[in-house]
């Protein structure tokens, strides 16, 4: 069981400041957010069954209440064995903080956040599952412990080729991934902000990088891009409430494969 809490911060994408209450649920009702800015206190389930659009994040929908943004702080529920959480919020999208899910594990106030027994599924992936685009996959495999993954390929000297393999029977998700920071590039900034994106975005929240390297300076890992991926693939997994048994592995991926492979596992787990 954890504590209720507060945080309050700016949306990535809406530049508007919101305040999440997350709050213990009874036993069951899983993860939901609850729209309390809405006359009807519209309920959002945080289920693959509500999930809306992938544009450069993760947006949940229940008849015309959505929220976005959801990622990071359903990956640091999951990762620290909330199953059953009220997220309480008074705008249209999650706050992004720092960037990272740090804030919301530290919040959960947990002694040890890792991917406990008790959030995995009894079920395990039996035949290997894929989802491509291009050269981009994310995929499934049968395995005899749970782990992940990820590797990203970028132009900029600055990031490269990273590959990140992370076994949550080994490593911490607090120490591990929650730290990890959304990442950006400069060149890109006008482009997205002129499309209604990234209106809240910043070099408080966002690590960016040009042509020449980090314009902020310092990293918290040396692979901090690939380990934030793997938040938002942790993230985007939770949407099937529970995680079956698998070795996931991602190259070049995004929300919306991420997303793709997630709609297929609970497809085949309850067919």
């Amino acid at each position: 069981m954890f504590k209720p809490f507060e945080l309050s911060g700016i949306g990535l994408h809406s530049g508007q400041k919101t305040t999440v209450k997350v709050s213990p649920a009874n036993q069951g009702e899983g993860r939901y957010f609850v729209r309390i800015d809405l006359p009807e206190k519209s309920r959002i389930p945080a289920h693959i069954d509500y999930l809306a659009t992938t544009t450069l994040s993760t947006e949940l929908a229940h008849g015309a209440a959505k929220i976005r943004t959801v990622e990071h702080l359903l990956a640091a529920l999951m990762a620290s064995g909330i199953e059953d959480a009220r997220i309480e919020i008074d705008g249209a999208e999650v706050p992004l903080l720092d960037g990272s899910a740090q804030l919301w594990v530290e919040n959960i106030n947990l002694s040890e956040a890792s991917l406990t027994p008790k959030t995995l599924d009894s079920n395990f992936i039996k035949k290997t599952i894929w989802v491509r685009e291009g050269d981009a996959f994310v995929a499934a495999l049968p395995c005899d412990e749970l782990c992940f993954s990820y590797g990203i390929d970028f132009s900029s000297a600055a990031i490269g080729n990273q590959w990140y393999s992370w076994y949550p029977t080994r490593e911490s998700f607090a120490t591990a991934i929650a730290p990890a920071r959304t990442f950006g590039f400069a060149e890109q900034i006008e482009q997205l902000k002129s499309m209604g994106l990234i209106q809240g975005g910043s070099l408080d929240n966002a690590l960016v990088c040009d042509e020449k390297g980090w314009l902020n300076p310092p990293l918290r890992f040396e692979n901090e891009p690939v380990r934030h991926k793997m938040l938002d693939l942790l993230g985007d997994l939770s949407l099937l409430g529970t995680i079956p048994q698998a070795h996931f592995l991602a190259y070049k991926a995004s929300h919306q494969l991420h997303t793709q492979l997630a709609k297929l596992i609970h497809n085949q787990l309850t067919s």
